[in-house]
């Protein structure tokens, strides 16, 4: 059995209205859910599929840092797409340095948060102290960068130039079978 935590103003999403959410959940992941909705605790049990059931706490973490239970019932659906999460607090200093390093990774109007979601194909979330993200392989490794930048500084038109350079290159790398 598994436990995760909860934040209390996510576990309604983890439920979801009437419990249909959390069905969902165990229906496809097979697995059982018990939800303490005091504490947020959430205890996992396998009852199907072992594989399946080794990606239900990262469904449950993903609903858990902000995601919309479509997107982290999505990491069950494709073997290579995954629940990336940054923790802010280790690039930080104090609580003023982590909202400004926050405000820079979502941008005006949340800007560059959905260019990085538009330019790599993963979803992203700023939640908290982390930036979640949920993707494949290289779609996560394009927003750790992209992250990183925002983090270490970098203006913000350098980091779009390297996503719409990684863009490209994820594009590229699909289109080898289209016609020319």
């Amino acid at each position: 059995m598994q436990h995760v935590t909860v934040p209390q103003d996510r576990i309604g999403v983890v439920i979801g209205a009437g419990g249909e959410t959390m069905r969902e959940i165990e229906d496809r992941a097979g697995v059982r859910l018990d939800i303490d909705s005091e504490s947020g605790s959430v205890a996992i049990e396998e009852t199907g599929d072992p594989v399946a059931a080794l990606v239900a706490p990262d469904v449950i973490k993903a609903i858990g840092r902000g995601f919309t239970p479509e997107t982290a019932l999505s990491i069950l659906d494709h073997d290579l797409r995954t629940l990336e999460l940054i923790d802010l607090t280790e690039h930080t200093r104090n609580d003023n340095d982590l909202q400004r390093k926050k405000g820079r990774i979502i941008g005006e109007n949340g800007r560059t948060r959905e260019l990085m979601e538009e330019l790599t194909g993963a979803n992203v979330v700023v939640y908290g102290t982390t930036v979640g993200a949920v993707g494949d392989p290289e779609e996560l490794q394009a927003v750790r960068r992209a992250v990183g930048m925002l983090l270490d500084g970098a203006p913000h038109g350098a980091v779009y130039s390297f996503l719409e350079r990684k863009s490209n290159e994820l594009n590229d790398d699909v289109s080898f079978n289209a016609p020319r």
